[in-house]
This record gives C-alpha cells, sequence and structure tokens, in this order.
C-alpha cells in the first residue's frame, strides 16, 4: 500500500506535499503530482498538509477518485523508480487518464 494523490491536485499542484516528503517521492506532471509508489515509505507526512486534501492512503480513496490509484501508478511505467524526484524536476506529461481530463475550474 502507499499513499495515492487524486483529482483536487489536477491543475492545481500546490506543492506542500513535495516540501514534506522526506524521500522525495512526489513527482510532477505536466498537471498533478504523482507519488511512486516503489519509493514511497508510508509516513503519511505528505496528506495533511494537502490544502487541497488530495492525498489519501490508497485504501482511502473515496470511490469517484478510484481511477487515479491506477494512474498513480501507470505514470511511473515509463520512468520506472528514479530514486529523486527533485532531481529531475517538472516532468512535461502526466497519465493519460489525467491528460484527458477537463480543465479544472475554480
Amino acid at each position: 500500500m502507499t499513499y495515492v494523490i487524486a483529482q483536487p491536485c489536477v491543475d492545481v499542484k500546490d506543492r506542500a506535499c513535495v516540501e514534506e516528503c522526506p524521500v522525495d517521492c512526489i513527482y510532477e506532471g505536466k498537471r498533478m503530482l504523482y507519488i511512486q509508489p516503489d519509493e514511497c515509505v508510508d509516513c503519511g507526512a505528505c496528506e495533511p498538509v494537502c490544502p487541497v486534501e488530495a492525498v489519501f492512503f490508497e485504501e482511502d480513496v473515496p470511490e469517484d477518485w478510484e481511477p487515479f490509484v491506477a494512474a498513480n501508478v501507470t505514470f511511473f511505467d515509463d520512468l520506472g523508480s528514479p530514486g529523486s524526484a527533485g532531481q529531475l524536476g517538472p516532468l512535461n506529461r502526466d497519465a493519460e487518464y489525467v491528460a484527458t481530463l477537463p480543465p479544472a475550474t475554480s
């Protein structure tokens, strides 16, 4: 099990979770942030600092946002486990599910 970032992060990317993560496993895509499941140590530090409440323990993702569990995994299909999000910086891509979502509205 790991933590998952869901719908509220799309087109927001506040990054408070990135700053709090002790293992640098939160990667920045074009439209949202993603947690690398193999690098996450399940510490939960990211969850309470998210101002839009987009971070969930995998088993607690609301049913409507269940596709984000797979999106967090597929984002890393080609990327693998680089070991440090900070060294890569923002990536100009998203999981296909996220890329096809309509723009978030305020």
